[in-house]
């Protein structure tokens, strides 16, 4: 590799022969090989997982570009998310770092490592035997949240005209989806709160919209991240499911194990441009 090349850190984990054996054989966003490098101080238990990466594609300028190119920030995602599920499926325990974090050589990444070492210590202690589950809860397509308004009034259908029987339908469809509207939600709450009971944290994400939310349509009323001991992950499911059984109108899907992103909080990048 040149002297040129840019550190390209993909997670945070202990330096173990173990960790350093999981490398051997991985491929990283460049297609380089991955490799673990840690401070020269006695001691040190922690080292990241890196890669060299050109500067025609990572420096900040061609960097800022690229995460405007769907097609090549979907592929990275995926390279940087296929090294991370590696190193955890080694059993190692990992603090994944953010996409595109990168230093201007290994010596500034040491340098980051040491000076942060006491708190990524303590986020891996606390990581360690756990997993990242992700839990969206959906109301089906014809339920939708309740207008802004006084509720309407209860209106006889019968001896009206055809434009005050239509009103009245109307507002009898709207107070059907208000109360459908209203189990969802009372039902989302309790689904909540049992995930919150069997997990050890949790993170709300941005409720997703338009077609992020999914092939089956319907309103996203929540989209969490839930933090579950390992040997949880069984429980946690069975929990969720059982939860959501039997409630017309709501979509429960869960997602993992992963590496936990949600709980990692990463190191900045470079401040300068890495050229």
């Amino acid at each position: 590799m040149s002297d040129t090349n840019l550190v390209y850190t993909y997670a945070v984990l202990r330096r173990t022969p173990e960790a350093a054996a999981a490398t051997a054989h991985l491929r990283g966003v460049a297609g380089e090989p991955i490799h673990l490098v840690a401070p020269a101080v006695s001691g040190h238990q922690l080292a990241f997982a890196i890669g060299h990466v050109p500067p025609a594609d990572y420096d900040d300028i061609p960097l800022q570009a690229h995460l405007h190119d769907v097609d090549w920030l979907e592929s990275t995602v995926r390279s940087h998310h296929a090294v991370v599920a590696a190193l955890v499926a080694s059993g190692a325990a990992v603090l994944p770092l953010r996409l595109a974090t990168v230093y201007r050589d290994e010596d500034r990444a040491r340098q980051a490592l040491d000076i942060r070492r006491g708190y990524f210590l303590s986020l891996l202690d606390r990581l360690t035997g756990h997993v990242e589950l992700g839990v969206k809860i959906y109301a089906a397509p014809d339920i939708t949240p309740p207008e802004d308004g006084p509720e309407p009034a209860q209106d006889p259908v019968t001896g009206l005209g055809v434009g005050r029987a239509y009103q009245a339908i109307r507002r009898r469809r709207q107070r059907r989806n208000e109360e459908a509207w209203r189990t969802v939600a009372q039902a989302a709450a309790r689904l909540t709160d049992t995930a919150g009971a069997l997990a050890v944290d949790r993170v709300a994400h941005t409720l997703e919209r338009g077609s992020p939310a999914g092939t089956a349509p319907g309103t996203n009323v929540a989209n969490d991240a839930y933090l579950v001991p390992a040997d949880r992950v069984v429980a946690f499911r069975a929990g969720i499911l059982a939860a959501a059984q039997g409630v017309p109108g709501l979509r429960v899907e869960i997602t993992g194990p992963w590496a936990p992103y949600s709980f990692a909080l990463q190191p900045e990048p470079h401040e300068e441009p890495a050229a």
